[in-house]
């Protein structure tokens, strides 16, 4: 996927015989998934024609044009609006340094997983980290490194 993309999901199983289907891995952005918004997949755009809610509250939508199932939702990075100081999307961690306070390298952010209590850090090194305030002390996304607290980490 290009950089200038950012994945918001997946075309999930079919919902219905007109050709709406789940959307897995959905963005926490309903407006991604709005009637009339535009997704690109399989580098090409397509409009979101019919748009509701499924079993467990997953969206489930219609495109302007047939997808294969498995296929990558995206948006362009430009569309996505502008987060307040101390936010971040979850795409900005992936490929972060994870140091403990001390120094101590824990590994690489692989990628960012949503649990119902709080997102957790998965690490290039196994590791799982709670991406919560206790845990997480700064994150400088320009200088590549999060700094979590003693503790949390699996001891040398």
């Amino acid at each position: 996927m290009s950089r200038d993309l950012i994945a918001v999901g997946r075309v999930g199983r079919p919902h219905g015989i007109d050709g709406a289907f789940f959307v897995e891995q959905p963005s926490e952005r309903a407006s991604a998934f709005a009637v009339g918004a535009e997704l690109w997949v399989a580098g090409a755009p397509a409009k979101v024609v019919v748009s509701r809610r499924g079993g467990g509250n997953r969206p489930v939508i219609r495109l302007d044009r047939a997808v294969e199932r498995g296929a990558e939702l995206a948006v362009p990075r430009a569309s996505l609006p502008p987060l307040a100081e101390d936010e971040y999307y979850a795409f900005q961690l992936v490929g972060l340094a994870v140091e403990e306070e001390g120094g101590r390298f824990l590994g690489r952010v692989a990628g960012v997983v949503d649990y119902p209590a709080n997102d957790v850090l998965e690490l290039d090194s196994g590791m799982s980290l709670p991406l919560v305030g206790a845990c997480v002390r700064s994150v400088d996304v320009e200088g590549g490194l999060i700094v979590v607290a003693p503790g949390f980490a699996e001891p040398e």
